[in-house]
Parts: C-alpha cells; structure tokens; sequence
C-alpha cells in the first residue's frame, strides 16, 4: 500500500468518525424529545411534570439536556464496536489464521514460494498482505547474487516491517475513540450529577415547605446521569480492552509468521 493510497484512507476513517459521532448526536436528540419527551410517559401529559410511575422513559427525560449527550456517547461507542469487528475481521482474512500460518511453512519448507504467494492472495487480510511482501522479497534475494547473506537476512526483515507498519495503522484506527468515550463519560455524567444536586439543594432551600416536585427533578437529573455515565464508561472499557487484546495476539501471529520465513530463508542459504 503506497503513503498516497494510506493518507486516503486515514481522511476516509477521519470523515466516517466525525460523521458517526453526528448521526448519534441527532438521533439522541430526536430520541430524547419525541420519544423519551412524549407527554404520554408524564403525569396529566405534561412533560414538566413528574412521570408515571414506573415510567423509565419519563424518567429518563428528567434528567435533562445532559442525557442526549451522554446518549450520543452510548450510540457512538455502538457504532465504533460495530466498525472495530467488522474491520478486524476483514483484517483476519478467509479462513482460520493458525491453518493458514501452518499451510505457509509447509510450503516454505518444499521452496515453493510462487504457491505461497497464490495463498496470501486466497486468504487476504493484514497477515496474508504482510507475508505475501515478504514472500516477494524472498523470492527476488533468492536471484541476486550480489548481496551478502547477512544483506539479504535484514533486506527480507526489513520488508517485514515495512509491511507491518502499513497494517498496523487499520488495526489500530479509532482505538483512541474507547479510551476517549471511557473518561469522558463518566466525566459528563458527572457535570449532569452536579447540576441535578443544584436543583435539588435549590428546592430544599426554598422558604416554608421544599418545591417536592423540584426536588424529585433535580434527583432524578443527578441519578439518570450518573447511570448513564457509568453505563457508557464501562462499556467503553470492556470494548477497549477487548479489541486491544484481538489486536495483540494478531500483531503476535504477524510477528511469528515473519519471523518464521525470515528464519527459513536464513536456513536456505546456510545449506547454499
């Protein structure tokens, strides 16, 4: 993949963040007021009044203009999980990736190289791409004559990387948006917490008897933010932490295989 080729993604993947985080801010906007809005989840129909009782959806309304963006936090962090498994598992390629691994070594071991290279095409994904630039590379250092053994040891580990670190990026892409949402969520959460604590010390404050209805809102507003905010926070680390986790042990299987052919070859020229 050319430096060219990579920038166009990386303004793709910047576009597709950006508008995801959008589309998740109008749909819990339009969410928030029509459905969670409804007078049909209030007391006497009226919004401004308390909800029904066991009415979670007027409940939540109460919380108040915090909510949606806390619940654009919650659907954006759903879209990036979608995005993450679809994208992985395209990375990963056709077929199982230990089968895969065992097939090249195999055919390594019988120096069919050109068979090697039709199997990274049938495969494809990350692996299949970085093993098939380092299977051309084998392939040319096997014809030149000029290069040192040690020159074509770290010509091939060179090539290695150079494909590594152009798939590296994909796997990666958008990981920052889980540790992101993860701290700022509880953040927000907290920011509607407070001001539901105001509202309510504000209708206890209040001369003669406290404004019971104030006061039940400005509960409500301090509850409902923080199960959100500690909602999406605990999501957004579970998903981190279990792409993270994907993304290492195919880093690893990357590294296992390049290290495996850089060895076959290295074996290869010893016995020339």
């Amino acid at each position: 993949m050319s430096k060219q080729g990579s920038s166009f993604k990386d303004a793709l993947s910047n576009i597709f963040a950006a508008s995801a985080i959008l589309i998740a801010l109008v749909i819990s906007i339009i969410l928030f007021q029509n459905v969670m809005g409804n007078p049909v989840h209030f007391e006497g129909g009226n919004p401004k009044g308390s909800p029904l009782e066991g009415d979670y959806l007027g409940i939540i309304y109460k919380g108040g203009f915090i909510v949606p963006i806390l619940m654009t936090c919650v659907l954006a962090l759903l879209i990036f999980i979608i995005e993450r498994i679809i994208t992985l598992s395209r990375a990963k390629g056709k077929g199982r990736l230990n089968t895969f691994v065992h097939k090249l070594q195999g055919l390594l071991a019988e120096d069919k190289i050109e068979e090697a290279v039709e199997a990274c095409d049938k495969q494809r994904g990350s692996l299949a791409n970085v093993m098939k630039a380092g299977l051309i590379r084998y392939r040319d250092l096997q014809k030149d004559k000029e290069l040192e053994k040690d020159q074509k040891i770290l010509s091939i580990q060179k090539s290695f990387e150079e494909a590594t670190a152009l798939e590296l990026p994909m796997l990666s892409k958008n990981m920052v948006i889980f540790s992101t949402l993860a701290s700022i969520s509880v953040l927000i959460g907290l920011i509607g917490t407070v001001l539901g604590m105001i509202r309510a010390f504000g209708a206890l404050a209040q001369s003669g008897a406290p404004d019971a209805l104030a006061l039940a809102t400005g509960i409500s507003e301090a509850l409902v933010n923080t199960a959100f905010g500690i909602t999406g926070s605990t999501l957004a680390i579970i998903a981190f932490n279990y792409f993270s986790s994907s993304i290492d042990a195919y880093t690893f299987k990357i590294d296992e295989a390049g290290f495996s052919l850089t060895q076959n070859f290295a074996a290869s020229l010893k016995n020339n």
